[in-house]
């Protein structure tokens, strides 16, 4: 199955302030990571993903995904020749999957998308 939408997650980083600033009432953000040209952002309602274009980079699109739209996800550690990790996530807008690069580990984005969609 092909995704409808792809994205890179890179090492761990510190929330942005702009981030900050869309998060609601009550909202937390738990963890934050590089993207190719940005940041993605858990908290504890959705997954946002900022997503800088263009040139310049002036240009920007946010991606906001309720954790109650997942029904379901998987992950896939990097094995000995293959050096990436995966997570996909399916939804009710349709099948996400996020690739995973060195300093991005499975196991906690895995430990969040749980405690998020379950908790």
């Amino acid at each position: 199955m092909e995704a409808a939408t792809e994205w890179t997650f890179f090492q761990e980083c510190d929330v942005t302030q702009d981030i900050v600033q869309m998060l609601t009432p009550g909202e937390e953000c738990y963890a934050a990571f590089k993207t190719v040209r940005d940041i993605a952002a858990f908290t504890n309602k959705r997954l946002i993903v900022r997503d800088a274009q263009g040139i310049t980079g002036k240009k920007v699109e946010i991606y906001s995904l309720p954790w109650k739209a997942v029904d379901m996800w998987s992950s896939e550690n990097a094995g000995h020749l293959d050096l990436n990790a995966e997570i996909e996530l399916w939804t009710r807008a349709g099948h996400i999957k996020v690739n995973l690069r060195k300093g991005a580990d499975v196991r906690r984005i895995d430990g969040l998308i749980a405690s998020c969609v379950l908790g």
